[in-house]
């Protein structure tokens, strides 16, 4: 098991991307826009720096639902590898088997 303050400080930035994704979003449009002026993109970039860092996706880590294991971690499943064998072995996840040659 992970540290629940670590599981905890990450489940707070996918909350805080969700809340400021639309402001996020409407600033980035502004700077990606060629016709707009110049001191108008300084404004938004200015903005842009005082949003919170947490609130980039690029912050939030891909971690396991059940264990909060930050490695290892099948997107597709959401799964650490641990968990992903241990539920194959078990038959929880259809379609998939453990291979045995």
């Amino acid at each position: 098991m992970a540290k629940k303050s670590s599981v905890e400080k990450n489940n707070k930035r996918i909350r805080l991307v969700a809340l400021k994704k639309a402001k996020r979003d409407a600033l980035r449009a502004i700077l990606r826009d060629p016709n707009v002026d110049i001191d108008t993109k300084m404004k938004a970039q200015m903005d842009m720096q005082k949003l919170p860092r947490d609130s980039s996706p690029s912050r939030v880590r891909n971690r396991c639902i059940e264990t909060g294991r930050p490695r290892g971690v099948y997107s597709r499943f959401g799964l650490g590898r641990n968990k992903l064998r241990e539920f194959v072995c078990k038959g929880i996840i259809p379609g998939l088997r453990k291979a045995s040659w």
